[in-house]
């Protein structure tokens, strides 16, 4: 086995960045400042670096510590992660379910409570990147894209279909009907993914590409709170954010929709074999399925 660094030292390395002092990470840890001292001092003739400089009257990461406290806590929270399936468990089991921040507002938290049913703890892991589900990032995923993830097993969740929508008065502006040239004619609001936009003009003969007073945001839901404000026309993602139009606070600009070539998926490990994810799985596909049936 290649030579590990010492535990405690990496718990007071970490105590003391996040404390800012040794002292301070010794109340936190419950020793002494000089076993805080020594487990540091210890840690460092490991890596061969210092790790820590004194300023005022306290400590700071230096640059090759602000490294080396990042990967520690990436691994010590992969190594946490990874014991949670293994470790004896009081109560409910919990399944780690990533998903990117837009689609848990608008679609899953609405649905968590549901999903739970009081015999599975669903914790909620919100990033934009893709998790990786083969390094202990998560249990689960939903995924948005075609459906194809190398050592992933996916289902399909749901489709969307896409719709110009506005705010009530600027839909009253443009009725009900508003061709391409129409919406052309406003701000067209989207989120760093254009090829909504691209897919629903080209349909309509229209070639369409960025321009400067088009608005982009990071997320998802602001292009809908965005186009709320009146800032512009959207694309509704149905049934994604069919609340919006449900609540009143935007209607539909044109009859017109235009099927999403991306879809959302359920993804698991390759040869998942715990219970709990494999339930949580079937509840979400359950719950689409029965809005499929129903429609």
């Amino acid at each position: 086995m290649e030579p590990l660094p010492p535990l405690d030292g990496l718990n007071a390395m970490l105590a003391a960045a996040e404390a800012g002092s040794f002292t301070a990470a010794a109340d936190m840890l419950q020793i002494t400042h000089g076993s805080v001292s020594r487990r540091i001092a210890a840690l460092e003739s490991w890596l061969g670096t210092t790790l820590f400089e004194r300023h005022g009257r306290g400590v700071r990461l230096t640059p090759a510590g602000q490294r080396f406290a990042a990967e520690a806590r990436q691994a010590l929270g992969m190594l946490s992660r990874s014991a949670d399936q293994w470790r004896p468990r009081r109560g409910r089991p919990t399944v780690r379910l990533a998903v990117v921040p837009a689609f848990a507002r608008l679609w899953l938290m609405p649905r968590l409570a549901g999903l739970e049913r009081g015999d599975i703890h669903i914790d909620v892991a919100m990033d934009h990147r893709p998790i990786d589900l083969h390094a202990q990032e998560a249990d689960l995923v939903i995924r948005y894209g075609r459906g194809s993830w190398e050592g992933l097993d996916s289902q399909l969740l749901f489709r969307e279909t896409l719709r110009p929508v506005a705010a009530p008065a600027l839909a009253a502006e443009l009725g009900e009907d508003a061709g391409a040239d129409a919406l052309l004619g406003r701000q067209l609001l989207h989120d760093s993914d254009m090829a909504h936009w691209r897919a629903w003009l080209a349909a309509a003969g229209v070639r369409y590409r960025p321009r400067w007073q088009d608005r982009r945001f990071e997320d998802y839901d602001t292009v809908l709170t965005a186009a709320e404000a009146g800032l512009g026309v959207a694309l509704l993602r149905t049934p994604l954010a069919d609340a919006a139009v449900t609540a009143g606070r935007l209607a539909y600009v044109s009859p017109r929709a235009e099927p999403n070539p991306a879809a959302h998926f359920v993804g698991m490990r390759t040869g998942e074999s715990r219970s709990a994810v494999i339930e949580l799985a079937r509840r979400l596909l359950a719950l689409t399925n029965a809005g499929a049936a129903r429609a």
